[in-house]
């Protein structure tokens, strides 16, 4: 059985890190700034992950960082309070096979952000559970949100919800203002919508829909990113109602994961909870469905 190993992983552009392997996958957490999990991938291989990018938002007296990787945020989204800096060190502490980290109080919002990071000692597994505290003196209504960056040059499966309602609609599709539906990026299938990473295309493009399987997984590098968490069924989510979402500009796609809306009183926690699988040798399936349906039954289902 192989062992984790946890360490320091200074970084120029991130400052402090530590790094989490198992000798096959290695992840590595910036606290020197973030939250953020900077990098996942296999050992001496690529990043699954996008990262040093440096597009910056300015937000009151500072500015936020998309830096790349995977991030913590808070929906519904909104100006200034989605896009709080998280420039500043986080508290880290080893736990079990991982790490938790925790963001100070966000000012003005009154969230703290934690993350705990744990890594399968003996498989290509990562657990990722989102944490929410509510430090306002009243009670607030939001959803955790987990947003993964993924590198250019991939392919997004997200899987079409299948229940047979009878004469009742089966699911939720939310479309953004500069959204296009003929958007060549994206392919409308039967049992899953594709979507296909093009650097000259800068145009963003994003949907959400109700993900009742509660996967979707992301083909680069002859590897396959799977992406789990669990779709409630009958809970209210943000953004009319969808429980996933996915964003793509001419530098990465984003692979967004929500939970129900949930009304916090003060000091109460929401968690959420996202399980990361990374196989290799897979390569990258064109729009064929049955193809598709193939390795997803091999390899996800």
């Amino acid at each position: 059985m192989s062992k984790i190993s946890i360490k320091s992983a200074p970084s120029i552009e991130y400052g402090e890190c530590v790094r989490i392997a198992n000798g096959s996958i290695d992840l590595v957490v910036t606290v020197g700034t973030g939250p953020r999990i900077i990098r996942f991938g296999f050992t001496g291989g690529p990043n699954e992950f996008c990262s040093g990018v440096q597009n910056i938002t300015p937000v009151e007296d500072d500015f936020w960082y998309i830096h790349g990787g995977h991030r913590f945020w808070h929906s519904p989204e909104n100006m200034p309070r989605s896009y709080m800096p998280d420039n500043d060190p986080v508290q880290w502490e080893e736990i079990s096979n991982g790490i938790r980290v925790v963001q100070k109080v966000e000012p003005w919002v009154q969230i703290q952000k934690e993350m705990e990071i744990t890594m399968c000692p003996d498989s290509n597994k990562v657990r990722v559970m989102h944490r929410l505290t509510n430090k306002n003196a009243w009670p607030i209504e939001l959803s955790a949100w987990g947003l993964s960056v993924m590198a250019p040059g991939g392919k997004e499966i997200i899987p079409q919800p299948n229940k047979d309602t009878g004469l009742l609609p089966n699911r939720v599709l939310s479309l953004w203002p500069y959204t296009k539906m003929n958007d060549p990026r994206v392919y409308w299938g039967d049992k899953y919508i594709t979507l296909t990473h093009d650097p000259s295309m800068e145009a963003p493009f994003k949907i959400g829909l109700s993900n009742e399987h509660g996967f979707a997984a992301y083909f680069n590098h002859g590897n396959l990113f799977i992406l789990r968490y669990k779709h409630q069924k009958d809970a209210t989510y943000p953004d009319f109602g969808v429980s996933y979402e996915t964003y793509t500009t001419d530098f990465m796609v984003e692979m967004e994961t929500l939970s129900p809306l949930t009304k916090l009183p003060p000091d109460g926690k929401l968690e959420h909870l996202e399980e990361w699988e990374l196989v290799g040798g897979v390569d990258m399936p064109d729009n064929d469905e049955d193809k598709i349906q193939e390795i997803a039954s091999k390899f996800i289902i």
